[in-house]
């Protein structure tokens, strides 16, 4: 099979894999905010729910741990692609210049 198939197979994954941890660190924010509201709604003091908090505080931390080592292995990978003598770009993820972008980022890029 040629390489640059298979790099675009294991980029695929990649960027499925960065986008799951995305999803989970979100949803991991939309869960602390119900957390708190949820423990002010019940009228519920902040020290019943303390232990609960650092433990979804610690996981998001590890979110971020894991997300900053995916796009370690994600600048890595870009060199061992070019190592591997494959110089096509892989489509697919996140393209910052497609019309998606925000306005923002698109007149900076």
């Amino acid at each position: 099979m040629d390489k640059a198939f298979i790099a675009q197979r294991i980029a695929n994954k990649l960027w499925t894999t960065e986008d799951a941890v995305d999803a989970a660190m979100a949803e991991a924010a939309t869960l602390m905010s119900e957390l708190v509201v949820g423990r002010q709604e019940m009228k519920v003091s902040a020290q019943t729910t303390e232990k609960a908090t650092a433990d979804l505080v610690a996981a998001i931390a590890a979110l971020g741990q894991a997300r900053a080592a995916l796009v370690e292995m994600h600048e890595e990978l870009s060199e061992v692609k070019l190592r591997c003598g494959i110089r096509t770009k892989l489509i697919g993820g996140w393209d910052k210049n497609k019309a998606a972008a925000p306005e923002e980022l698109r007149a900076t890029a």
